[in-house]
C-alpha cells in the first residue's frame, strides 16, 4: 500500500474531484470545481485552517482523500486549546477501494491534528462508511441537529 502523504495546496483540484464524485449527492460543475479547488488550495497552506491526507494513485491523481477544517471553539476542560475539526470529506476512487486507503489517510489526518492540539471530532457519516468511522473511535450522536439556510433573493431579483 502507498503511504499516506500530507496533502499540499496543489492536491486541492483531486481532493476537489473525489469529493464531488464519491460524496456529494449531485456532482459539481466544472465552475463550482473549480471554486472549491481554488479555496481549498488557499486553505491548504501551512497554518491555515485545512489538514488533509492523501494516497497517491499510481495510474496518476489520487486514490484516496482525508479532509479536516480545524475551527475555535470556546477552550474547556476536554478542550483545552478551543480547536475542534470537522471531518469535511474521506473520499477514495472506486478502482481503488478495499485497499485500507480511506482508513490509513484518515488515521494519519487524526494523528496530525492530534498533534495540532485539536481535540474535538465530527464528521457526518453515512450508514455504509459508519463501521470505519466507529472503528476509529467516532461514536454516533443522537443529539446532532443540521440546518441549511439560504439568503432569501433580494428584492427585484428574479429566481
Amino acid at each position: 500500500m502507498t503511504e499516506p502523504r500530507l496533502a499540499t495546496p496543489s492536491d486541492a483540484a483531486e481532493i476537489a474531484r473525489l469529493r464531488s464524485e464519491n460524496i456529494l449527492s449531485e456532482p459539481l460543475d466544472e465552475a463550482w470545481l473549480t471554486t472549491c479547488a481554488d479555496q481549498l488550495a488557499l486553505r491548504l497552506q501551512y497554518g491555515d485552517d485545512a489538514r488533509a491526507y492523501v494516497i497517491d494513485s499510481p495510474s496518476g491523481g489520487l486514490a484516496t482523500c482525508a479532509l479536516g477544517l480545524i475551527h475555535a471553539v470556546l477552550p474547556a476542560p476536554k478542550y483545552p486549546k478551543g480547536l475542534a475539526v470537522r471531518i469535511h470529506a474521506v473520499a477514495t476512487d472506486p478502482a481503488h477501494r478495499r485497499h485500507g486507503y480511506a482508513k490509513a489517510a484518515l488515521t494519519a489526518l487524526l494523528d496530525h491534528l492530534e498533534r495540532d492540539g485539536v481535540t474535538l471530532y465530527e464528521l457526518y457519516a453515512s450508514a455504509g462508511s459508519a463501521p470505519l468511522y466507529e472503528g476509529l473511535g467516532f461514536a454516533p450522536d443522537p443529539a446532532l441537529m443540521r440546518m441549511t439556510r439560504f439568503p432569501a433573493p433580494a428584492e427585484g431579483n428574479a429566481s
